[in-house]
């Protein structure tokens, strides 16, 4: 049984610093020092580093910078993108470091996997706050950041006090994160696509009678193809899925037939 209840504790500690580390890895690596050196945790020897006066310090001030700029629109996911390459690392490190001295091939997997939690968490938390951005108000940007902040605290304290509890939560973050990934990747690639556009890196591909100079006479199959091309584009910038281009295109090409 005592057995049983440390797995579930290693678990939950290498899953809940992985996860809240994609989100705020300042707020982690504050809360689990000073939590562990005024004796209200205890860490494994290998994170016993975090309880040093110079981590809680650095900790401490990069998190009351990242408070401030997290709030700012535009700004924040700057931020975000500057730290895919900090979380993301720092991630799989404490993960790593949770199971302790056991074998390399055991913290080389439990390395890999809280690497790939970080960067889910990290992706999600970036996607989100791009696609809040798109709203000029900052009341949004506010709120988020304040949730944020929110779930990284209450969510270590469920992994060290309750392991369970917080093991069922994160398989339900996990499934949120797959159905919402993609949704969010189409969008940042529609912004991007629009970004580009703006500032003349990307232009609207020309239909073959634009590029020409011929311009056809206005028949039927002249707007079936003007509207195939038109529908194509829309699928190679990302703003159509595969499925919902392939449902359009056999709309158009119905409409001809009738």
């Amino acid at each position: 049984m005592e057995n049983y209840e440390a797995l579930l504790a290693t678990l939950a500690l290498m899953m809940g610093t992985s996860w809240a580390s994609g989100i705020n890895l300042y707020a982690v690596l504050l809360v689990l020092g000073w939590g562990s050196a005024a004796g209200h945790i205890t860490l494994p020897q290998e994170l016993a580093v975090l309880e040093d006066p110079l981590v809680i310090g650095a900790a401490g001030v990069m998190y009351f910078v990242e408070f401030f700029i997290d709030k700012i629109p535009g700004v924040d996911s700057m931020w975000d993108s500057i730290h895919t390459f900090i979380r993301i690392p720092a991630g799989a490190m404490l993960a790593a470091g949770t199971v302790g001295d056991v074998t390399p091939a055991l913290e080389i997997a439990a390395g890999i996997l809280g690497g790939g939690v970080a960067a889910t968490s990290h992706a999600t938390k970036a996607g989100t706050r791009l696609f809040l951005n798109t709203s000029p108000e900052p009341f949004t940007n506010w709120s988020a950041s304040l949730t944020g902040d929110v779930l990284v605290l209450s969510g270590l304290w469920t992994a060290l006090k309750h392991p369970e509890l917080f093991l069922v939560l994160f398989v339900i973050f996990l499934v949120i994160a797959i159905w919402l990934l993609p949704k969010l990747w189409r969008f940042v690639k529609i912004v991007f696509s629009k970004i580009g556009k703006i500032l003349g890196f990307k232009q609207d591909t020309p239909n073959m009678a634009e590029a020409t100079g011929y311009l056809a006479p206005d028949s039927a199959q002249d707007k079936q193809i003007t509207a195939l091309e038109r529908l194509q584009r829309l699928r190679d910038q990302g703003m159509l899925t595969d499925e919902e281009f392939v449902e359009q295109k056999k709309q158009i090409l119905k409409a001809k037939s009738e």
